[in-house]
């Protein structure tokens, strides 16, 4: 039987169960709000956002690969295209543009000119510094992890700043080799 073709990010929005966008985006907010009242600084509560993001992306990977049908992307660049294009339309309805690439291929900026997480935010003057949607990082970072990419992920615009989009920085700091849990004794 011939290999599955990769299906778009369209193909895959279309097929995959969603949640009301206005529940999803208030429920993230008042997340975000419990996390601002419990633990007070804008730092920590930018940790916990990237260390929640992490967790999920951990799992989101096999859901993505299950449903996406992306073979195994050929180096960074491929990899981050598809982040964009299928992976931004699959779990949140929205694509990215990848620009700034530097010139070993290793770090590039995700630009989102929307992003369903901000619906209805704004943020009042002791919350500068936050980055509210940092757990989007995490997630990013999470899910190359467990393919085998050690990364770093920023923000660097955020329209909540007074930017004109939103931008992650997405620097690939190693390939980590596969490692096999038993040994082949041919």
């Amino acid at each position: 039987m011939a290999p599955l073709a990769p299906r778009s990010g369209d193909a895959v929005f279309a097929s995959v169960e969603r949640v009301n966008a206005e529940l999803f985006t208030l429920t993230y907010g008042a997340i975000v709000r419990q996390l601002i009242t419990d633990l007070e600084e804008v730092e920590e509560v930018n940790k916990q956002l990237d260390q929640m993001g992490y967790n999920i992306g951990v799992r989101l990977i096999d859901e993505f690969l299950a449903k996406s049908n992306v073979s195994r992307c050929v180096d960074f660049k491929e990899t981050a295209e598809v982040i964009a294009k299928v992976g931004f339309k699959m779990f949140l309805g929205v694509t990215a543009t990848v620009i700034n690439w530097d010139a070993e291929g290793t770090s590039c900026s995700l630009v989102l000119e929307d992003n369903p997480l901000v619906d209805f935010v704004e943020l009042p003057d002791t919350c500068q510094g936050l980055s509210y949607c940092n757990i989007l990082s995490g997630v990013i970072r999470g899910a190359l992890e467990m393919v085998s990419m050690k990364t770093e992920i920023t923000w660097v615009r955020d329209m909540l700043q007074g930017d004109d989009a939103y931008e992650l920085r997405v620097k690939l700091l190693k390939q980590v080799p596969e490692e096999y849990p038993y040994k082949d004794d041919d």
